[in-house]
């Protein structure tokens, strides 16, 4: 896109790119994921804005483990002292999904030749326990890298749970992401929208956290949170542990074939702008259900720090239709 997000026009076609984040770095595009579903970690280069990508051949040329079983989302990079950070989740022993993810950390010098497999450290893997969170713990996946404020890194992963209880996990890291800590006794916090994906950013400006989050509205409220992705949230923190809605941004009153999720964000100024994996009607009938979605939609929430609930997206009677402002990237 050109003109800030209004219209958009596809410049590559990439094969075997799978879960992936896009970011940049030292004036080139990187696409950096797996190459299936649970699959090799991959990145590409781009020096000419997407337009042709180096293909990841060989432990030189991008392919930076070739072992399978990675799993991860489009999870923020994260520049901090000097490194590059990313999280995945290794899965081990190789069967099932969630309940043998391992969490851990990629990082690498922000010097070095992030297509060069040597250039990556891997940190400890961490196991779950089906008996956290009081026995109700199916699965933790979809780590973020984020700054601590006390300066330093940790790691949140979402929480597949049963209850409505919605919460995160956060893991310790050691200063060169060697080692990774988790005490089940405390490290368990409650976030709204846990239980799907989410990105947390440190602001540059203020040093708060936000995320867009797939909250549960308290009238959708009913177990198995994961599945109810109907409603797309503001959410802000002072200090990564206590979190609070300020902002009702997307909602459908169908939990079944609605959904707001998987989104992908950024500052940008004074706004935010993000891609949304959207469930919403089409001509077609649409969405399959609330996880298959049918569109990619982009949006920009302008001066999102004044932000509040009186500002939030009216709430619609169940089965009333509400029309819809976001801009359809891919369908």
């Amino acid at each position: 896109s050109a003109d800030r997000g209004q219209t958009w026009r596809q410049v590559a076609e990439i094969q075997g790119a799978f879960w992936s984040s896009l970011f940049t770095h030292r004036g080139a595009l990187y696409l950096l994921g797996t190459d299936r579903h649970h699959g090799n970690l991959v990145i590409r280069r781009s020096t000419d804005g997407g337009s042709t990508w180096t293909s990841p051949t060989n432990a030189a040329t991008g392919l930076l483990r070739a072992d399978g079983e990675y799993h991860c989302a489009p999870m923020p990079v994260v520049e901090y002292q000097g490194r590059l950070w990313r999280g995945f989740e290794w899965r081990n022993p190789p069967v099932a999904w969630g309940i043998h993810y391992r969490a851990g950390v990629l990082s690498a010098p922000v010097e070095a030749d992030l297509l060069a497999a040597s250039s990556w450290l891997w940190g400890e893997h961490l196991p779950s326990d089906r008996a956290w969170n009081g026995g109700d713990m199916g699965a933790w996946l979809e780590g973020n890298v984020v700054p601590a404020p006390d300066g330093r890194l940790v790691e949140i992963l979402r929480v597949q749970t049963k209850s409505p209880e919605e919460k995160a996990a956060l893991v310790h890291l050691s200063a060169d992401g060697r080692q990774a800590a988790f005490d089940p006794a405390t490290g368990f916090f409650p976030f709204p929208g846990g239980a799907k994906k989410f990105s947390i950013r440190k602001d540059p400006r203020t040093g708060a956290y936000w995320s867009l989050a797939s909250i549960v509205h308290e009238r959708h409220r009913a177990d198995n949170p994961g599945g109810i992705r109907n409603c797309l949230a503001l959410v802000h923190s002072e200090n990564l542990t206590n979190w609070t809605v300020r902002c009702l941004l997307l909602y459908h009153p169908d939990v079944a074939k609605h959904g707001f999720q998987y989104v992908d964000w950024l500052f940008e100024g004074e706004d935010l702008i993000a891609a949304c994996r959207t469930a919403y009607d089409d001509e077609a009938g649409g969405a399959h259900n609330a996880h298959d979605a049918n569109y990619l939609t982009f949006h920009r929430w302008k001066n999102f720090r004044s932000l509040t609930m009186a500002d939030s997206v009216p709430l619609p009677a169940r089965g009333e239709a509400r029309g819809e402002t976001a801009q359809v990237i891919v369908t």
